[in-house]
Protein backbone atom coordinates (compact mmCIF):
# COMPACT_ATOMS: atom_id res chain seq x y z
CA UNK A 1 0.00 0.00 0.00
CA UNK A 2 1.04 3.32 -1.15
CA UNK A 3 -0.09 6.32 1.94
CA UNK A 4 -0.73 8.50 -1.69
CA UNK A 5 -3.51 5.78 -2.69
CA UNK A 6 -4.62 5.44 0.92
CA UNK A 7 -6.39 7.73 3.70
CA UNK A 8 -4.08 8.76 6.27
CA UNK A 9 -5.80 11.68 8.07
CA UNK A 10 -4.35 12.37 11.57
CA UNK A 11 -4.83 15.65 14.11
CA UNK A 12 -2.41 17.66 16.67
CA UNK A 13 -5.29 17.40 19.17
CA UNK A 14 -7.85 15.19 20.23
CA UNK A 15 -11.72 16.53 19.77
CA UNK A 16 -12.56 17.98 23.44
CA UNK A 17 -15.15 14.78 23.79
CA UNK A 18 -12.50 12.29 24.01
CA UNK A 19 -12.13 10.83 27.40
CA UNK A 20 -9.82 8.10 27.64
CA UNK A 21 -6.24 7.68 26.10
CA UNK A 22 -7.55 5.15 23.48
CA UNK A 23 -10.29 7.11 22.39
CA UNK A 24 -8.08 10.47 22.38
CA UNK A 25 -5.62 8.28 20.70
CA UNK A 26 -8.02 7.03 17.67
CA UNK A 27 -9.59 10.32 17.11
CA UNK A 28 -6.11 11.97 16.48
CA UNK A 29 -4.96 9.07 14.30
CA UNK A 30 -8.08 8.85 12.26
CA UNK A 31 -9.13 5.67 13.36
CA UNK A 32 -12.48 6.44 13.88
CA UNK A 33 -14.84 9.25 13.27
CA UNK A 34 -18.02 10.12 15.41
CA UNK A 35 -21.23 10.01 13.68
CA UNK A 36 -23.70 10.54 17.25
CA UNK A 37 -23.65 9.39 21.08
CA UNK A 38 -21.62 6.36 21.31
CA UNK A 39 -21.79 5.60 17.50
CA UNK A 40 -18.42 5.85 15.18
CA UNK A 41 -17.37 5.35 11.47
CA UNK A 42 -14.65 3.38 11.42
CA UNK A 43 -12.30 5.04 8.81
CA UNK A 44 -9.69 2.96 6.95
CA UNK A 45 -6.91 2.62 9.19
CA UNK A 46 -9.28 1.67 12.04
CA UNK A 47 -10.73 -0.71 9.94
CA UNK A 48 -7.29 -2.46 8.64
CA UNK A 49 -7.08 -3.23 12.51
CA UNK A 50 -10.61 -4.57 12.74
CA UNK A 51 -9.90 -6.72 10.30
CA UNK A 52 -6.53 -7.88 11.50
CA UNK A 53 -8.40 -8.99 14.97
CA UNK A 54 -11.80 -10.59 12.76
CA UNK A 55 -8.58 -12.66 10.67
CA UNK A 56 -7.61 -13.98 13.81
CA UNK A 57 -10.59 -14.83 15.67
CA UNK A 58 -11.99 -16.54 12.31
CA UNK A 59 -8.83 -18.38 12.10
CA UNK A 60 -8.54 -19.84 15.35
CA UNK A 61 -12.72 -20.48 15.71
CA UNK A 62 -12.75 -22.52 12.88
CA UNK A 63 -9.43 -24.79 14.11
CA UNK A 64 -11.50 -25.16 16.91
CA UNK A 65 -13.98 -26.67 14.79
CA UNK A 66 -16.67 -23.66 15.21
CA UNK A 67 -19.20 -23.21 12.13
CA UNK A 68 -19.74 -19.42 10.91
CA UNK A 69 -22.96 -18.69 10.08
CA UNK A 70 -24.39 -15.12 9.95
CA UNK A 71 -27.49 -14.09 11.86
CA UNK A 72 -29.45 -11.09 11.09
CA UNK A 73 -29.10 -7.69 13.50
CA UNK A 74 -32.83 -7.00 13.91
CA UNK A 75 -34.73 -9.62 15.32
CA UNK A 76 -38.37 -10.88 16.08
CA UNK A 77 -39.41 -9.42 19.48
CA UNK A 78 -41.65 -12.97 19.91
CA UNK A 79 -38.34 -14.66 20.39
CA UNK A 80 -37.25 -12.49 23.07
CA UNK A 81 -40.72 -12.85 24.82
CA UNK A 82 -40.21 -16.55 25.13
CA UNK A 83 -37.13 -16.59 27.06
CA UNK A 84 -38.46 -13.14 29.10
CA UNK A 85 -35.53 -11.23 28.21
CA UNK A 86 -38.28 -8.58 26.38
CA UNK A 87 -38.92 -7.46 29.77
CA UNK A 88 -35.64 -8.87 31.81
CA UNK A 89 -33.17 -7.05 29.41
CA UNK A 90 -34.17 -3.39 30.24
CA UNK A 91 -33.32 -0.14 28.41
CA UNK A 92 -30.35 -1.26 26.97
CA UNK A 93 -32.34 -3.11 24.23
CA UNK A 94 -33.30 -1.01 21.58
CA UNK A 95 -36.76 -1.94 20.73
CA UNK A 96 -38.64 -0.49 17.27
CA UNK A 97 -41.46 -1.29 15.50
CA UNK A 98 -42.02 -2.17 11.65
CA UNK A 99 -44.40 -0.68 9.27
CA UNK A 100 -46.96 -2.84 10.38
CA UNK A 101 -46.67 -2.07 14.06
CA UNK A 102 -44.93 -5.56 14.67
CA UNK A 103 -42.62 -5.68 17.18
CA UNK A 104 -38.34 -6.06 16.80
CA UNK A 105 -34.73 -5.43 18.33
CA UNK A 106 -31.73 -4.42 17.54
CA UNK A 107 -29.81 -7.36 18.77
CA UNK A 108 -27.20 -6.76 21.72
CA UNK A 109 -26.69 -10.49 21.48
CA UNK A 110 -28.10 -13.56 19.65
CA UNK A 111 -29.11 -16.48 21.96
CA UNK A 112 -32.63 -16.35 20.86
CA UNK A 113 -32.11 -16.36 17.65
CA UNK A 114 -29.62 -19.72 17.58
CA UNK A 115 -31.62 -21.42 19.70
CA UNK A 116 -34.35 -21.40 17.08
CA UNK A 117 -32.48 -22.84 14.90
CA UNK A 118 -31.09 -25.63 17.31
CA UNK A 119 -34.61 -26.58 18.14
CA UNK A 120 -35.28 -26.88 14.01
CA UNK A 121 -32.31 -28.43 12.89
CA UNK A 122 -31.00 -30.18 15.95
CA UNK A 123 -33.38 -32.87 16.40
CA UNK A 124 -30.99 -35.62 16.56
CA UNK A 125 -28.65 -36.62 18.76
CA UNK A 126 -26.34 -37.38 15.73
CA UNK A 127 -26.13 -34.41 15.03
CA UNK A 128 -24.47 -32.82 18.29
CA UNK A 129 -22.15 -31.19 19.16
CA UNK A 130 -22.02 -28.36 17.50
CA UNK A 131 -20.59 -24.85 17.55
CA UNK A 132 -22.00 -21.83 15.60
CA UNK A 133 -20.34 -18.38 15.59
CA UNK A 134 -20.60 -15.16 13.78
CA UNK A 135 -18.95 -12.13 13.43
CA UNK A 136 -21.97 -9.06 13.68
CA UNK A 137 -22.99 -5.84 14.40
CA UNK A 138 -24.39 -5.21 17.73
CA UNK A 139 -26.55 -2.84 19.65
CA UNK A 140 -26.65 -1.56 22.78
CA UNK A 141 -28.49 1.56 24.07
CA UNK A 142 -26.34 2.30 26.86
CA UNK A 143 -27.65 5.26 29.40
CA UNK A 144 -24.47 7.04 28.93
CA UNK A 145 -22.03 6.07 26.15
CA UNK A 146 -18.38 7.22 26.54
CA UNK A 147 -14.81 6.08 25.89
CA UNK A 148 -14.84 5.43 22.09
CA UNK A 149 -15.22 2.17 21.56
CA UNK A 150 -14.76 0.63 24.97
CA UNK A 151 -18.46 1.72 25.43
CA UNK A 152 -19.90 2.19 22.82
CA UNK A 153 -23.45 2.00 21.79
CA UNK A 154 -22.71 0.50 18.18
CA UNK A 155 -19.80 -2.17 18.00
CA UNK A 156 -18.80 -5.55 16.58
CA UNK A 157 -18.60 -8.88 18.24
CA UNK A 158 -18.25 -12.47 17.92
CA UNK A 159 -20.34 -14.43 19.81
CA UNK A 160 -20.60 -18.30 19.08
CA UNK A 161 -23.20 -21.11 20.76
CA UNK A 162 -22.27 -24.38 21.52
CA UNK A 163 -24.60 -27.25 21.58
CA UNK A 164 -24.15 -30.42 23.16
CA UNK A 165 -26.43 -33.40 24.71
CA UNK A 166 -25.64 -33.54 28.55
CA UNK A 167 -23.73 -31.81 31.03
CA UNK A 168 -20.18 -33.65 30.31
CA UNK A 169 -20.49 -32.03 26.51
CA UNK A 170 -21.45 -28.76 27.73
CA UNK A 171 -17.60 -28.85 29.91
CA UNK A 172 -15.95 -30.25 26.95
CA UNK A 173 -17.20 -27.77 24.45
CA UNK A 174 -17.08 -25.21 26.98
CA UNK A 175 -13.13 -25.89 27.46
CA UNK A 176 -12.62 -25.78 23.93
CA UNK A 177 -13.42 -21.77 23.33
CA UNK A 178 -11.22 -21.29 27.10
CA UNK A 179 -8.66 -22.56 25.08
CA UNK A 180 -9.61 -21.64 21.68
CA UNK A 181 -9.33 -17.80 23.35
CA UNK A 182 -6.20 -18.07 25.39
CA UNK A 183 -4.47 -18.68 21.98
CA UNK A 184 -6.68 -15.57 20.11
CA UNK A 185 -5.10 -13.33 23.02
CA UNK A 186 -1.89 -14.84 22.94
CA UNK A 187 -1.87 -14.16 18.81
CA UNK A 188 -3.18 -10.64 19.84
CA UNK A 189 0.20 -9.49 21.78
CA UNK A 190 -1.89 -8.96 24.59
CA UNK A 191 -1.11 -9.15 28.19
CA UNK A 192 -4.35 -10.38 29.62
CA UNK A 193 -5.67 -12.62 32.55
CA UNK A 194 -8.57 -15.29 32.32
CA UNK A 195 -10.79 -14.91 35.56
CA UNK A 196 -13.94 -16.08 37.33
CA UNK A 197 -17.09 -14.69 36.84
CA UNK A 198 -20.84 -14.26 37.51
CA UNK A 199 -22.89 -14.99 34.44
CA UNK A 200 -25.17 -11.67 35.05
CA UNK A 201 -27.94 -10.95 32.49
CA UNK A 202 -27.07 -14.08 30.60
CA UNK A 203 -27.45 -16.42 32.64
CA UNK A 204 -26.39 -20.02 33.23
CA UNK A 205 -23.97 -22.05 35.45
CA UNK A 206 -20.50 -21.01 35.24
CA UNK A 207 -18.64 -18.17 33.30
CA UNK A 208 -14.92 -17.01 32.66
CA UNK A 209 -14.13 -13.47 31.49
CA UNK A 210 -10.93 -12.33 29.63
CA UNK A 211 -9.41 -9.46 30.64
CA UNK A 212 -7.01 -6.88 29.11
CA UNK A 213 -4.42 -5.68 31.90
CA UNK A 214 -4.52 -2.09 32.09
CA UNK A 215 -4.17 0.86 34.69
CA UNK A 216 -7.46 3.05 32.84
CA UNK A 217 -9.56 -0.67 33.00
CA UNK A 218 -13.04 0.02 34.40
CA UNK A 219 -13.00 -3.95 36.29
CA UNK A 220 -10.87 -4.85 39.19
CA UNK A 221 -9.60 -8.43 38.52
CA UNK A 222 -8.74 -9.96 41.93
CA UNK A 223 -6.19 -12.59 41.84
CA UNK A 224 -3.57 -15.01 44.06
CA UNK A 225 0.50 -13.90 42.94
CA UNK A 226 0.96 -17.22 44.25
CA UNK A 227 -1.66 -19.61 42.81
CA UNK A 228 -3.83 -19.71 39.45
CA UNK A 229 -6.67 -18.38 41.56
CA UNK A 230 -8.29 -15.48 39.31
CA UNK A 231 -12.08 -13.58 39.41
CA UNK A 232 -13.61 -10.13 38.92
CA UNK A 233 -14.47 -8.43 41.85
CA UNK A 234 -18.31 -9.22 41.32
CA UNK A 235 -17.35 -13.34 41.48
CA UNK A 236 -14.04 -12.90 44.29
CA UNK A 237 -15.42 -15.03 47.15
CA UNK A 238 -14.49 -13.03 50.66
CA UNK A 239 -13.81 -15.86 52.90
CA UNK A 240 -14.67 -15.63 56.82
CA UNK A 241 -11.38 -14.52 58.67
CA UNK A 242 -8.50 -17.01 60.50
CA UNK A 243 -9.88 -15.24 63.93
CA UNK A 244 -13.20 -16.67 65.62
CA UNK A 245 -15.55 -14.16 67.43
CA UNK A 246 -14.02 -13.07 70.93
CA UNK A 247 -15.85 -12.98 74.08
CA UNK A 248 -17.78 -10.22 74.95
CA UNK A 249 -15.34 -7.70 76.79
CA UNK A 250 -17.74 -3.84 76.70
CA UNK A 251 -21.01 -3.44 78.18
CA UNK A 252 -23.65 -2.08 75.41
CA UNK A 253 -23.77 1.43 75.69
CA UNK A 254 -25.52 4.48 73.73
CA UNK A 255 -23.17 6.77 72.95
CA UNK A 256 -23.78 10.26 72.01
CA UNK A 257 -22.11 10.92 68.08
CA UNK A 258 -23.83 14.45 67.27
CA UNK A 259 -23.60 15.08 63.27
CA UNK A 260 -21.77 11.59 62.77
CA UNK A 261 -23.89 10.07 60.23
CA UNK A 262 -20.58 8.16 58.44
CA UNK A 263 -18.61 5.75 60.00
CA UNK A 264 -15.62 7.23 59.35
CA UNK A 265 -16.63 10.20 61.41
CA UNK A 266 -17.84 8.18 63.97
CA UNK A 267 -14.81 6.33 64.20
CA UNK A 268 -13.06 9.66 64.20
CA UNK A 269 -14.74 10.81 67.37
CA UNK A 270 -14.37 7.83 69.25
CA UNK A 271 -10.99 7.20 68.62
CA UNK A 272 -11.30 3.97 67.34
CA UNK A 273 -10.40 1.86 64.11
CA UNK A 274 -12.32 2.15 61.60
CA UNK A 275 -12.75 -1.81 61.30
CA UNK A 276 -14.93 -2.00 64.25
CA UNK A 277 -17.77 -0.24 63.17
CA UNK A 278 -20.68 -1.57 61.39
CA UNK A 279 -22.02 -0.03 58.37
CA UNK A 280 -25.84 -0.44 57.54
CA UNK A 281 -27.58 -0.73 54.07
CA UNK A 282 -31.25 -1.21 53.59
CA UNK A 283 -32.90 -2.94 50.82
CA UNK A 284 -36.29 -3.62 49.83
CA UNK A 285 -38.25 -6.05 48.10
CA UNK A 286 -41.60 -5.94 46.53
CA UNK A 287 -43.60 -9.00 45.05
CA UNK A 288 -46.71 -7.78 42.77
CA UNK A 289 -49.97 -9.12 44.11
CA UNK A 290 -50.95 -12.59 42.48
CA UNK A 291 -54.68 -14.67 42.40
CA UNK A 292 -53.29 -16.60 45.83
CA UNK A 293 -51.50 -14.21 47.65
CA UNK A 294 -51.44 -10.07 48.00
CA UNK A 295 -48.56 -7.64 47.21
CA UNK A 296 -46.11 -7.83 50.09
CA UNK A 297 -42.73 -5.81 50.93
CA UNK A 298 -40.13 -7.21 53.04
CA UNK A 299 -37.20 -4.74 54.11
CA UNK A 300 -33.74 -6.23 55.01
CA UNK A 301 -30.48 -4.58 56.74
CA UNK A 302 -27.40 -5.30 55.47
CA UNK A 303 -24.50 -5.46 57.78
CA UNK A 304 -21.20 -4.78 56.49
CA UNK A 305 -17.58 -3.76 58.49
CA UNK A 306 -16.97 0.14 58.29
CA UNK A 307 -14.11 -0.45 55.75
CA UNK A 308 -15.98 -3.07 53.62
CA UNK A 309 -18.10 -2.40 50.24
CA UNK A 310 -21.37 -3.90 49.46
CA UNK A 311 -21.17 -6.63 46.36
CA UNK A 312 -24.10 -6.00 44.57
CA UNK A 313 -24.18 -9.14 42.66
CA UNK A 314 -23.35 -11.18 46.07
CA UNK A 315 -26.53 -9.25 47.72
CA UNK A 316 -28.71 -10.13 44.88
CA UNK A 317 -28.02 -13.71 45.22
CA UNK A 318 -29.09 -14.05 48.38
CA UNK A 319 -32.15 -16.23 48.75
CA UNK A 320 -35.37 -13.69 48.79
CA UNK A 321 -33.27 -10.65 48.03
CA UNK A 322 -33.43 -11.62 44.14
CA UNK A 323 -34.51 -8.03 42.38
CA UNK A 324 -34.08 -5.75 45.37
CA UNK A 325 -34.13 -2.33 45.26
CA UNK A 326 -32.00 0.65 47.58
CA UNK A 327 -34.77 1.48 50.29
CA UNK A 328 -36.76 4.96 50.20
CA UNK A 329 -35.66 7.74 52.83
CA UNK A 330 -39.41 7.01 54.31
CA UNK A 331 -39.02 3.17 53.91
CA UNK A 332 -36.09 3.71 56.54
CA UNK A 333 -37.73 6.08 58.54
CA UNK A 334 -40.44 3.26 58.82
CA UNK A 335 -39.03 0.50 59.48
CA UNK A 336 -36.27 2.10 61.50
CA UNK A 337 -37.66 5.55 63.42
CA UNK A 338 -34.62 7.57 61.84
CA UNK A 339 -33.37 8.86 58.90
CA UNK A 340 -29.99 7.23 56.75
CA UNK A 341 -26.60 7.83 59.39
CA UNK A 342 -27.82 5.88 62.30
CA UNK A 343 -29.13 3.00 61.68
CA UNK A 344 -28.57 -0.40 63.01
CA UNK A 345 -30.16 -3.61 64.12
CA UNK A 346 -30.66 -3.27 67.50
CA UNK A 347 -34.14 -1.54 68.29
CA UNK A 348 -35.73 -1.48 65.01
CA UNK A 349 -39.22 0.01 64.85
CA UNK A 350 -40.64 -2.70 62.80
CA UNK A 351 -39.22 -6.20 62.10
CA UNK A 352 -36.17 -6.55 59.23
CA UNK A 353 -34.39 -9.47 58.35
CA UNK A 354 -30.68 -9.01 59.22
CA UNK A 355 -27.61 -10.33 57.05
CA UNK A 356 -24.15 -9.96 58.29
CA UNK A 357 -21.20 -10.37 56.21
CA UNK A 358 -18.76 -13.18 57.12
CA UNK A 359 -16.71 -10.68 58.75
CA UNK A 360 -19.45 -8.92 60.39
CA UNK A 361 -20.17 -12.50 61.84
CA UNK A 362 -17.01 -12.43 64.04
CA UNK A 363 -16.98 -9.02 65.20
CA UNK A 364 -17.25 -8.58 68.93
CA UNK A 365 -17.93 -5.04 71.14
CA UNK A 366 -18.46 -3.17 67.36
CA UNK A 367 -19.81 -0.09 67.12
CA UNK A 368 -23.59 0.36 65.21
CA UNK A 369 -27.02 3.11 64.72
CA UNK A 370 -28.83 2.77 67.78
CA UNK A 371 -32.04 4.13 65.35
CA UNK A 372 -31.61 7.99 66.94
CA UNK A 373 -30.29 10.64 65.34
CA UNK A 374 -26.84 11.88 66.99
CA UNK A 375 -26.74 8.16 68.71
CA UNK A 376 -25.04 4.71 68.03
CA UNK A 377 -24.33 2.31 70.18
CA UNK A 378 -20.78 0.74 71.43
CA UNK A 379 -19.63 -2.39 73.33
CA UNK A 380 -22.62 -4.37 70.91
CA UNK A 381 -22.17 -8.04 70.24
CA UNK A 382 -24.03 -10.89 68.43
CA UNK A 383 -26.01 -13.39 71.02
CA UNK A 384 -26.04 -11.09 73.88
CA UNK A 385 -27.32 -7.86 72.51
CA UNK A 386 -29.06 -8.99 69.77
CA UNK A 387 -30.06 -12.05 67.83
CA UNK A 388 -27.39 -14.14 65.61
CA UNK A 389 -28.26 -12.78 62.04
CA UNK A 390 -27.91 -14.43 59.11
CA UNK A 391 -24.30 -14.76 57.74
CA UNK A 392 -23.37 -14.36 54.26
CA UNK A 393 -20.61 -13.55 51.84
CA UNK A 394 -21.82 -9.83 50.81
CA UNK A 395 -18.81 -7.68 50.37
CA UNK A 396 -16.20 -6.90 47.66
CA UNK A 397 -13.03 -8.70 48.42
CA UNK A 398 -10.04 -6.05 49.21
CA UNK A 399 -5.78 -6.66 49.00
CA UNK A 400 -4.60 -9.25 51.57
CA UNK A 401 -7.54 -11.57 52.07
CA UNK A 402 -6.77 -14.88 52.24
CA UNK A 403 -7.68 -16.76 48.40
CA UNK A 404 -10.13 -18.97 48.47
CA UNK A 405 -7.85 -21.76 47.00
CA UNK A 406 -5.76 -21.31 50.15
CA UNK A 407 -3.01 -20.44 48.68
CA UNK A 408 -1.70 -17.21 49.63
CA UNK A 409 -3.51 -13.71 49.88
CA UNK A 410 -5.55 -11.84 47.07
CA UNK A 411 -3.91 -8.91 44.97
CA UNK A 412 -6.18 -6.37 42.82
CA UNK A 413 -4.87 -4.82 39.53
CA UNK A 414 -7.10 -3.65 36.72
CA UNK A 415 -7.95 -4.79 33.72
CA UNK A 416 -10.67 -4.58 30.34
CA UNK A 417 -12.89 -6.96 29.54
CA UNK A 418 -12.96 -8.57 26.07
CA UNK A 419 -14.17 -11.41 26.03
CA UNK A 420 -16.67 -13.80 27.99
CA UNK A 421 -17.48 -17.13 27.96
CA UNK A 422 -20.64 -18.83 29.72
CA UNK A 423 -22.20 -22.36 30.32
CA UNK A 424 -25.67 -21.63 30.15
CA UNK A 425 -27.08 -25.39 30.19
CA UNK A 426 -30.86 -25.75 29.83
CA UNK A 427 -31.79 -21.90 30.43
CA UNK A 428 -32.79 -20.72 26.86
CA UNK A 429 -33.33 -24.41 25.68
CA UNK A 430 -36.35 -25.51 27.98
CA UNK A 431 -37.65 -21.78 27.61
CA UNK A 432 -37.41 -22.31 23.85
CA UNK A 433 -38.56 -25.71 24.03
CA UNK A 434 -35.50 -26.64 21.72
CA UNK A 435 -34.67 -30.13 22.26
CA UNK A 436 -32.92 -33.34 20.72
CA UNK A 437 -34.19 -37.03 20.52
CA UNK A 438 -31.41 -39.12 22.23
CA UNK A 439 -30.95 -42.88 21.34
CA UNK A 440 -34.11 -43.87 23.19
CA UNK A 441 -36.20 -41.52 21.06
CA UNK A 442 -36.54 -39.77 23.93
CA UNK A 443 -36.89 -35.93 24.16
CA UNK A 444 -33.57 -34.02 26.01
CA UNK A 445 -33.32 -30.27 26.45
CA UNK A 446 -30.33 -28.87 24.61
CA UNK A 447 -26.67 -28.14 26.72
CA UNK A 448 -25.99 -24.72 25.31
CA UNK A 449 -22.68 -22.52 25.84
CA UNK A 450 -22.08 -18.95 24.61
CA UNK A 451 -18.75 -17.51 23.99
CA UNK A 452 -18.41 -13.57 23.38
CA UNK A 453 -15.23 -11.39 22.26
CA UNK A 454 -15.92 -7.61 21.97
CA UNK A 455 -13.87 -7.33 18.21
CA UNK A 456 -14.15 -3.55 18.32
CA UNK A 457 -13.56 -2.78 22.20
CA UNK A 458 -10.47 -5.19 21.51
CA UNK A 459 -8.91 -2.15 19.79
CA UNK A 460 -9.11 0.65 22.68
CA UNK A 461 -8.30 -2.68 25.30
CA UNK A 462 -5.07 -2.55 23.15
CA UNK A 463 -4.45 0.98 23.11
CA UNK A 464 -4.81 1.48 26.50
CA UNK A 465 -1.93 -1.07 27.38
CA UNK A 466 0.28 0.13 24.35
CA UNK A 467 0.60 3.73 24.16
CA UNK A 468 3.63 6.29 25.28
CA UNK A 469 3.55 10.22 25.08
CA UNK A 470 3.62 9.87 20.65
CA UNK A 471 0.84 7.93 20.14
CA UNK A 472 -0.23 4.68 19.72
CA UNK A 473 2.33 1.23 19.63
CA UNK A 474 0.39 -1.45 18.38
CA UNK A 475 1.00 -4.90 18.58
CA UNK A 476 2.47 -6.30 15.42
CA UNK A 477 -0.32 -9.02 14.81
CA UNK A 478 -2.74 -5.88 14.69
CA UNK A 479 -1.43 -3.04 13.16
CA UNK A 480 -2.44 -1.53 10.49
CA UNK A 481 0.43 -1.77 8.76
CA UNK A 482 3.13 -3.51 9.68
CA UNK A 483 6.31 -1.67 8.53
CA UNK A 484 6.28 1.82 7.46
CA UNK A 485 8.83 2.77 4.69
CA UNK A 486 9.73 6.36 5.07
CA UNK A 487 11.85 7.89 2.74
CA UNK A 488 13.98 10.99 2.69
CA UNK A 489 12.77 13.29 -0.10
CA UNK A 490 11.03 10.77 -2.22
CA UNK A 491 10.26 13.37 -4.71
CA UNK A 492 13.63 14.66 -5.02
CA UNK A 493 15.87 11.89 -4.85
CA UNK A 494 16.01 9.09 -7.66
CA UNK A 495 18.22 6.90 -5.74
CA UNK A 496 16.17 7.35 -2.88
CA UNK A 497 13.53 6.68 -5.01
CA UNK A 498 14.65 3.53 -6.82
CA UNK A 499 16.04 1.43 -3.75
CA UNK A 500 12.59 2.65 -1.43
CA UNK A 501 10.96 1.28 -4.66
CA UNK A 502 13.04 -1.59 -4.60
CA UNK A 503 12.50 -2.89 -1.07
CA UNK A 504 8.74 -1.79 -1.26
CA UNK A 505 8.30 -4.91 -3.80
CA UNK A 506 11.06 -7.42 -2.07
CA UNK A 507 8.80 -6.56 1.18
CA UNK A 508 5.98 -7.41 -0.49
CA UNK A 509 6.85 -10.17 -2.23
CA UNK A 510 8.46 -11.72 0.76
CA UNK A 511 4.67 -11.30 2.82
CA UNK A 512 5.08 -8.33 4.50
CA UNK A 513 2.23 -6.04 5.26
CA UNK A 514 4.30 -2.43 4.40
CA UNK A 515 2.84 0.90 3.25
CA UNK A 516 5.51 3.68 1.83
CA UNK A 517 5.03 6.77 2.95
CA UNK A 518 5.58 8.53 -0.71
CA UNK A 519 3.17 12.03 0.35
CA UNK A 520 6.39 13.77 0.53
CA UNK A 521 5.72 15.12 3.60
CA UNK A 522 8.75 16.32 6.03
CA UNK A 523 10.65 13.84 8.02
CA UNK A 524 9.31 15.46 11.22
CA UNK A 525 5.99 15.11 10.09
CA UNK A 526 5.83 11.98 9.03
CA UNK A 527 7.67 10.15 11.62
CA UNK A 528 5.14 12.27 13.96
CA UNK A 529 2.25 10.56 11.66
CA UNK A 530 3.36 7.09 11.60
CA UNK A 531 3.84 7.23 15.39
CA UNK A 532 0.99 8.58 16.72
CA UNK A 533 -0.76 6.00 14.01
CA UNK A 534 1.55 3.11 15.88
CA UNK A 535 2.85 0.95 12.92
CA UNK A 536 5.60 -0.87 15.34
CA UNK A 537 8.37 -0.99 12.23
CA UNK A 538 9.63 1.87 10.60
CA UNK A 539 12.51 1.67 7.46
CA UNK A 540 13.86 5.15 6.74
CA UNK A 541 15.92 5.94 3.33
CA UNK A 542 18.14 8.53 3.04
CA UNK A 543 20.65 9.80 0.37
CA UNK A 544 23.16 10.09 2.89
CA UNK A 545 22.70 6.09 4.26
CA UNK A 546 22.27 4.92 0.86
CA UNK A 547 26.04 6.43 0.12
CA UNK A 548 27.43 3.79 2.95
CA UNK A 549 24.60 1.29 1.81
CA UNK A 550 23.10 1.60 4.98
CA UNK A 551 19.10 1.99 5.86
CA UNK A 552 17.50 2.91 9.27
CA UNK A 553 15.67 0.60 11.38
CA UNK A 554 13.46 1.55 14.41
CA UNK A 555 10.69 -0.73 16.11
CA UNK A 556 8.13 1.61 17.91
CA UNK A 557 9.50 0.42 21.75
CA UNK A 558 13.17 1.34 20.54
CA UNK A 559 15.08 4.36 21.83
CA UNK A 560 17.19 4.35 18.84
CA UNK A 561 17.45 3.54 15.50
CA UNK A 562 19.78 0.75 14.16
CA UNK A 563 21.73 0.68 11.48
CA UNK A 564 21.29 -2.12 8.75
CA UNK A 565 23.01 -3.28 5.34
CA UNK A 566 20.63 -2.40 2.53
CA UNK A 567 20.86 -6.15 1.26
CA UNK A 568 20.01 -7.22 4.55
CA UNK A 569 16.95 -5.13 5.81
CA UNK A 570 14.57 -7.16 4.03
CA UNK A 571 15.51 -10.21 6.34
CA UNK A 572 16.62 -8.54 9.11
CA UNK A 573 12.24 -6.94 8.58
CA UNK A 574 11.56 -10.53 8.68
CA UNK A 575 13.46 -11.47 11.70
CA UNK A 576 11.96 -8.83 13.63
CA UNK A 577 8.62 -9.52 13.10
CA UNK A 578 8.64 -12.71 13.42
CA UNK A 579 10.66 -12.34 16.86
Amino acid sequence: MRASRFFVSTLKEAPSDAEIVSHKLMMRAGMIKRLGSGIYTYMPMGLRVIRKVENIVREEMNRSGAVELLMPVVQPAELWQETGRWQKYGDELMRVKDRHGRDFIIQPTSEEVVTDIARTELRSYRKLPVNFYHIQTKFRDERRPRFGLMRGREFTMKDAYSFDRDVDGLKKSYQNMYDAYIRIFNRFGLQFRPVAADNGAIGGTASHEFHVIAATGEDAIVYCPTSDYAANMEAAEALQGDVSRAAPTQALTKTATPGKAKCEAVAELLNIPLNTTLKSIVLTVETAATKSAPASKQVWLLMLRGDHVLNEIKANKIPGLAGYRFSTEEEIVEYFGTPPGYLGPINTKRPVIVVADRTVADMHDFVCGANEVDFHFTGANWGRDLPEPMVVDIRNVVEGDQSPDGKGVLAILRGIEIGHVFQLGTAYSEAMNATFLDENGKPQPLQMGCYGIGITRILGAAIEQNFDDKGIIWPTAIAPFEVVLCPMGYDRSEAVKAETDKLYEALQAAGVDVILDDRGERPGAMFADWELIGVPHRVVVGDRGLKEGQLEYQGRRDTEATSVPLSEMVDFVKARLNS
